[in-house]
């Protein structure tokens, strides 16, 4: 089965398309591919169809669609989630939506609870508290100030892929791993686990995992 994976959370983002067995729990990254920022609606399409085309495929043999779903930046992840929607409505598979926060917590090697860690902006910090066993399980996921995100960091594991944020923590107390920013080869991956355990959505009800509020929703709030 082969298994298109998209991340347009960020500045940049990537295209990876694996190729997976469904008697295993792993899966083949055969290629990554690249986005720059900025232009992510006027690559998509083309990246996509470029990239089977050089495997010798084309969109009708995808067997499911992983993407994304955030936190992160509000036009990229609409972008990547629309793309998404459109492919999968009219290919008829089955989507998984992967929270960057749990790819987070996954790429580090530590085990038990561990709380992934990423820089939200605004002096604002992503965080999201799982449990890592034989499968994955999330207690919250949330935006803290970067005081409040020390005081629960204490004399945890930390997984980020932040170095301001890894120094923090640390300071604090916590064991700390600093990992690289993941991209769409680890959406794939985890897209694949969660298809396993029959955690997929329909088109109509893919949303994005925003966390924080668009300016949009804050300012239009009635002052009390």
């Amino acid at each position: 089965m082969l298994v298109l994976a998209i991340d347009t959370s960020g500045k940049n983002g990537s295209i990876a398309l694996a190729r997976a067995t469904p008697s295993q729990s792993d899966i083949e990254i055969v290629e990554v591919v690249p986005l720059t920022g900025g232009a992510f609606s006027a690559q998509l399409v083309p990246q996509i169809a470029a990239l089977l085309g050089r495997h010798g495929h084309s969109k009708t043999d995808l067997g499911v669609f992983a993407v994304a779903s955030g936190p992160g930046s509000f036009t990229g992840l609409r972008v990547g989630l629309a793309a998404i929607k459109a492919l999968a409505e009219a290919l008829q598979k089955p989507i998984v939506a992967v929270s960057l926060l749990e790819a987070v917590a996954c790429g580090g090697a530590a085990r038990g609870q561990v709380l992934a860690a990423m820089e939200a902006g605004r002096g604002d910090v992503y965080l999201g508290d799982y449990e890592l066993g034989p499968q994955v399980r999330m207690h919250s996921e949330r935006l803290l100030g970067k005081e409040e995100f020390v005081a629960v960091a204490k004399g945890k594991t930390v997984v980020t892929p932040d170095a301001a944020l890894a120094e923090m923590a640390r300071a604090a107390g916590a064991k700390i791993e600093l990992i690289d920013y993941p991209n769409s080869a680890a959406i794939a991956r985890l897209g694949w686990e969660h298809l396993q355990r029959g955690q997929t959505v329909l088109p109509e009800e893919l949303e994005a995992n925003y966390i924080r509020h668009s300016d949009a929703e804050i300012f239009s709030k009635p002052k009390a």
